[in-house]
């Protein structure tokens, strides 16, 4: 992209996004088969706000149904071939479509005769169980990507081949049809809580994000943001973090978040003054960070209320501190970087008025609403389904925030094709929590890996670290390449077992919350993280960046979310978790403080140049402050201070360069 240009058209946005999203990478049909298209999302949409309101089926028929939805729609919309045809449908889809219909449609036809059938399954049910199989694998492939697929391929190919496997991941193994029984006609596999999660819960907010986006929010996001920080030092640049932060808590897609807010930010950021690879890499680690943001954490939330069976209060209490430190590091960054280039902000003829942003103010009730109902203990599908209500309502306090009959279908087809890929991936990932659940092998994974921290480490504190460790790097492999809710599901049951099997092994107490929100964090950053980083990469088709150069300076931004996790596992305060009001305080001004000292390091920059010496110790300062114990925070703080007024003794010398070198030594 070049340096005139200010913003991508929204068809190369849409080019973009197929390039790095899977989930983006859909046909554009006319004729008949569009018609088929509109009215089965029309219908999907339908029946998850019927369901949401009267009350879901039993397990077996509502996910089921859900899954037939999704599976007939993806093989609808995406090719086969990421380069395939985006014009027509060709037959062998048409023939997807229809075994979809009969595979998923199998439950609600037989209910009553599979829900009392005893012992395994006769040759048409093994037809059907293989076909549902295959059939969740090659939507995942299509919708999601290759990644997770071959995830699941590998643990099918584990479960069968059990009495093969070396040492301790033999077991016993399954049958052809013990794993199809298992997969399709229990709710250990496909039907399994991930798409019980996707076909209540998932969907209903989705569709809740989709009505937020017809009122116009996103635009409004962009101004509320420029307003807040347009003006200040690096301006653009925290534009960009604020309103990625906003779009990015009700966006399920790190690279479709970096896309839709980075046409507009980066091009501000580079005519500002910001190096592309830097700008580029504000908007990636920003947009990642909004997955993590509370309330809905990309819809990952709602899947932990499941999966570490706490209420959704305390999930949403616990990422509040680490989410807050994660912008701040990267808002702490920007404006460093931008002292030390001599950036300033927008000019007061690009900043809207707070006339205009005061006028529409109102959308954001719907955000407020549904975290208060949550709060009030209101159900979850009740909460979406008020806060699609609620954002109709405050829709119609302006004419062009407006929900028209036409924006209202809109809605109902886009957060639709929003949940295509999230209960394809759901359904895939299903499978992979069926088979640590039928072979143990998550257990035997964690036992590894605490077992081969401890052939390295010479003391239990030492492999605690080192588990931690390895935990932090299969999670960054695991979640590479995957959407939010799949990279969850697939880093909580494989990599956070070694966590949880400290406890046991080393007689150390790590809340259950805290192994899921670490899984969790390190899952997420694989966006922004190189080999990968395609959050990063995308930023670089808006900003003419390097690829590789830009994932780098995204993980140097977002380096809270790679020491943060460390910190609330070994002390569980920074999640707020058995914590007083006064402590929360003092831990976010002591974390806050730590976060200033570890920018500067990083950037190089403080209220003057850095010696390299001066970088290390302000990056150590910064460690001794996030890490919440009383000792370490007073020698922090102090250590702090003491830099601060050694910048300024020397400030304004001629000398002082060379006078900060000799200090430093």
């Amino acid at each position: 992209m070049s340096d005139s240009k200010e913003q991508l058209t929204a068809e190369e946005q849409e080019k973009l996004l197929q390039k790095y999203d899977a989930e983006s990478n859909n046909r554009n049909v006319t004729g008949i088969t569009a018609k088929i298209i509109f009215f089965g999302l029309i219908a999907f949409s339908l029946f998850q706000l019927y369901t949401g309101a009267a009350g879901a089926y039993t397990a077996y028929i509502q996910r089921t149904i859900h899954l037939g939805f999704a599976l007939s729609l993806i093989f609808l919309l995406y090719p086969a071939r990421r380069k395939g045809s985006k014009t027509k449908v060709p037959w062998y889809d048409y023939l997807l479509v229809l075994l979809s219909i009969i595979v998923c449609g199998y439950w609600p036809v037989f209910y009553e005769t599979l829900v009392q059938q005893i012992g395994g399954i006769d040759q048409i049910q093994m037809i059907i169980g293989g076909l549902a199989v295959l059939l969740v694998l090659e939507a995942s492939r299509r919708a999601v990507g290759l990644p997770i697929t071959i995830i699941a391929l590998v643990f099918m190919a584990y479960a069968y081949l059990g009495p093969y496997m070396p040492g301790a991941l033999a077991h016993r193994g399954l049958t052809l049809d013990q794993l199809i029984k298992s997969m399709f006609f229990t709710t250990d596999g496909i039907l399994g809580t991930p798409l019980q999660v996707s076909s209540t819960y998932i969907f209903l907010f989705l569709l809740f994000g989709a009505f937020l986006v017809q009122t116009g929010v996103g635009n409004y996001f962009n101004d509320l943001a420029i307003s807040i920080a347009g003006k200040r030092t690096g301006g653009p640049a925290k534009v960009a973090i604020f309103s990625s932060a906003l779009n990015g808590t009700i966006s399920g897609s790190s690279v479709a978040n970096t896309v839709t807010t980075g046409s507009y930010t980066i091009p501000m950021m580079k005519k500002l003054g910001y190096k592309p690879n830097f700008a580029g890499a504000v908007e990636a680690a920003a947009s990642t960070g909004g997955q993590i943001m509370p309330p809905i954490m990309g819809a990952a939330a709602f899947l932990m209320i499941e999966f570490a069976g706490e209420s959704y209060w305390n999930i949403a209490k616990a990422a509040t501190i680490p989410a807050i430190l994660f912008f701040s590091g990267i808002w702490i960054m920007t404006h460093l970087e931008a002292k030390r280039l001599g950036l300033h902000g927008l000019p007061k003829e690009e900043i809207p008025s707070k006339k205009s942003v005061l006028k529409k103010i109102h959308l954001l009730l719907p955000i407020v609403a549904i975290v208060w109902l949550l709060f009030s203990g209101f159900s979850i599908e009740r909460t979406a389904l008020y806060g699609i209500g609620i954002t109709i309502l405050v829709s119609l306090f302006r004419k062009d925030t407006r929900i028209t009959p036409s924006r209202f279908v809109v809605a109902l087809t886009s957060g639709a094709r929003t949940a295509l890929g999230v209960a394809a991936a759901t359904a895939c990932a299903g499978i992979i929590v069926g088979v640590v659940t039928k072979t143990g092998l998550g257990l035997k994974l964690g036992n590894s890996l605490v077992s081969m921290a401890g052939a390295l480490a010479s003391s239990p504190e030492a492999q605690l670290l080192l588990t931690l460790f390895f935990t932090m790097i299969a999670s960054i492999i695991l979640g590479m390449g995957s959407p939010t809710t799949a990279n969850y599901i697939i880093t909580s049951t494989i990599a956070l077992p070694a966590i949880l099997a400290l406890n046991d092994q080393l007689d150390v107490a790590i809340p259950i919350l805290a192994g899921h929100m670490f899984v969790f964090y390190f899952g997420i950053v694989a966006d922004i993280t190189p080999p990968v980083a395609l959050a990063a990469f995308a930023a670089t088709g808006i900003s003419g960046g390097e690829p590789i150069r830009t994932g780098v300076n995204a993980s140097k931004l977002a380096i809270a979310a790679f020491i943060i996790p460390y910190m609330f596992v070994l002390q569980p305060e920074l999640l707020m978790i058995d914590t007083t009001f006064w402590e929360i305080i003092w831990i976010l001004f002591t974390a806050i403080s730590g976060m200033i000292a570890v920018g500067a390091g990083l950037i190089g920059y403080w209220y003057r140049k850095l010696h390299w010496t001066l970088r290390i110790i302000s990056v150590v300062i910064g460690l001794l402050l996030i890490y919440p114990e009383g000792n370490t925070d007073l020698y922090g703080l102090g250590a702090f201070i003491a830099m601060i007024v050694l910048q300024f003794v020397f400030k304004g010398d001629k000398d002082s360069k060379e006078k900060v070198q000799e200090a430093s030594k």
